[in-house]
């Protein structure tokens, strides 16, 4: 017999518009189930509603695999979604290859964004012939050998290497693990090409799956405004002022606190030609900052592309001010008539937050500024209609008076 779970009155209507999560406080009671288990959800009347994978570890006790009835989640389960999300890459790359990108094996995108491409906890990245996976939650982690012998199936890749390192493993009750799941290990350093620029990346020790791939189309919008003097802080491997020193000869500060990615990102300077036009600094951000201000140094131009500052809504507020007291120090660095280019990744900060945020910052700054454009996250990172909490990444260009 099947797991069953079975929710409170008046609990079900996320469900009913196809939300995948389904936190602990809204279930009633749990019959025949497992951690693990795929369960079958019923509201409180006893109508069926949809097949999850349980875990009672989790404060998100249960995300749907599938709201339709019939649906198994068996081995053809999973190809229906990876050709589902496959084909949708398929369309981008198409849509790439009109703006003349170079040769398939050196391209990097996703593959599966997790909830938004209807497979709870599974993100796929690709990088040239590599497949690089992360399983974040109980029930993907039970699927992965079957999902890794999809991906080999659809996308014949030299190998399959899973960056399963990540702190929300441990909400589900799972420990961090890394390794090959399929073929070759990639090598130390991949070599890929965005948007005609090329880029060295660490697949098993960078950041996330080693590369910021929702920012490619951020990237390409934001260079129009990287000219002159630009800071780029919280750098990382250098992508925004590789692209600013290449496509404007900009001069560029590349300010991180690794000094192991800003070694990459002076590899990648190089590697594009321009590591003349480049700075790498190794220091925290924050610190660095009021140096500069005390200094009296000033900019044309500033990337603030901090990493996740907000992990549950019980730090939202200290985050924030994270966020404000960031944004109030680009405002006071930047020339009259500069750009200002600033990302939030926190999901738990909306967009209309993230604003007032950047607001605030620049009221206590004394700076004027203009919102030239907003940026969300690429199109290989879609949001699922039913699922906004995708809409994780936002960020502005102002032009700062």
């Amino acid at each position: 017999m099947s797991g069953k779970i079975f929710l409170k009155r008046g609990k079900e209507k996320p469900l009913r518009h196809h939300h995948p999560w389904i936190f602990s406080g809204a279930i009633q009671r749990v019959e025949n189930a497992n951690d693990g288990d795929t369960v079958d959800v019923f509201d409180a009347g006893g109508e069926w509603l949809a097949r999850a994978a349980y875990n009672a570890r989790s404060q998100i006790a249960a995300r749907v695999w599938t709201f339709e009835r019939d649906e198994q989640i068996d081995r053809e389960f999973f190809v229906r979604r990876i050709v589902g999300a496959k084909h949708l890459r398929t369309r981008l790359e198409e849509a790439i290859d009109v703006v003349g990108a170079n040769a398939l094996p050196l391209r990097a995108y996703r593959l599966v964004n997790a909830e938004s491409d209807f497979l709870p906890g599974v993100v796929i990245d690709r990088y040239g012939e590599f497949l690089v996976a992360q399983f974040l939650t109980l029930g993907a982690e039970l699927h992965k050998q079957t999902i890794a012998g999809v991906l080999q199936e659809q996308f014949g890749t030299r190998g399959i290497y899973e960056r399963s390192d990540v702190d929300v493993r441990k909400k589900e009750g799972l420990q961090e693990t890394t390794g090959v799941l399929w073929g070759a290990e990639p090598p130390g350093k991949i070599e890929i090409v965005e948007n005609d620029l090329r880029f060295w990346v660490d697949v098993k020790r960078g950041h996330k799956t080693g590369f910021y791939l929702d920012q490619r189309v951020n990237r390409l919008r934001a260079v129009s405004y990287l000219m002159g003097d630009v800071l780029n802080v919280f750098a990382y491997t250098g992508a925004f002022g590789v692209y600013a020193a290449k496509i404007n000869n900009a001069t560029v500060t590349n300010l991180d606190a690794s000094a192991s990615a800003l070694e990459l990102a002076r590899e990648n300077f190089a590697l594009n030609g321009v590591a003349e036009n480049a700075e790498f600094v190794t220091a925290d951000a924050f610190e660095k900052l009021r140096e500069y201000r005390g200094q009296g140094r000033k900019f044309d131009a500033i990337v603030l592309d901090p990493p996740k500052f907000v992990t549950s809504a019980a730090n939202l507020e200290r985050a924030t001010r994270g966020y404000k007291d960031l944004n109030l120090l680009a405002f006071q660095l930047l020339n009259p008539n500069g750009f200002l280019i600033t990302f939030s990744c926190s999901g738990l900060v909306s967009p209309d937050l993230f604003q007032k945020i950047v607001f605030g910052a620049s009221v206590d700054a004394k700076r004027d500024a203009q919102i030239v454009e907003k940026l969300g996250q690429s199109p290989d990172h879609p949001i699922g209609l039913h699922f906004p909490e995708g809409e994780y990444l936002k960020g502005l260009i102002l032009r700062v008076l």
